[in-house]
């Protein structure tokens, strides 16, 4: 398997990530709540080296924590076969978006990973359709992701930092937090 490592800020997933994100059909996987994360810089397939040394990098940010408020899900990837359902930010969202934008240069490039030329657009994924999920499978999906109102949700503080990649047994979960530091 090929590498992957990202920069990402871990989202609690109690109490509001519950039984009612059961995939809306067996061609959805639920992302497991220790997966939950916004990622503030994807390094790809760089070695654990170069992902090190971009997560030990300083942070351009000395604002601390930050409170996010749940948004719609949306489907994000391609427009015509999304690959992932995402809940966008409603509270927060300047903030996140800064933080990428301030960071996003200086860690991938000592990543040696291109920069995304994209603005930035922070959002929290927690379900992916199967690869064989049809295009009905994606509309089921996609009115799944209508019938949500997280606003009510109280916000939640996004309090680390932390280096991701793979796990070994990816069974339960797919990623695990190589190191952690406070934002």
């Amino acid at each position: 398997m090929a590498p992957n490592w990202f920069i990402a800020l871990p989202v609690p997933a109690s109490p509001w990530f519950d039984h009612r994100f059961d995939p809306p059909s067996p061609a959805f996987r639920r992302c497991h709540p220790q997966d939950l994360h916004l990622t503030v810089a994807f390094l790809g397939a760089v070695t654990e080296t170069q992902a090190r040394a971009a997560f030990d990098r300083p942070l351009a940010w000395d604002q601390g924590a930050i409170a996010v408020g749940l948004g719609p899900i949306v489907p994000l990837g391609n427009p015509h076969r999304y690959s992932a359902l995402s809940i966008l930010l409603t509270l927060g969202h300047d903030r996140a978006c800064s933080l990428l934008h301030q960071n996003q240069p200086h860690l991938l490039g000592t990543a040696g990973v291109p920069l995304d030329p994209r603005p930035p657009k922070p959002h929290i994924t927690v379900m992916r359709p199967q690869r064989h999920a049809s295009h009905q499978d994606r509309q089921i999906g996609l009115t799944w992701a209508e019938g949500w109102d997280l606003s009510l949700t109280d916000p939640l503080l996004l309090r680390d930092i932390a280096l991701y990649t793979w796990t070994d047994d990816r069974q339960t979960h797919l990623f695990e937090i190589v190191d952690r530091r406070p934002l």
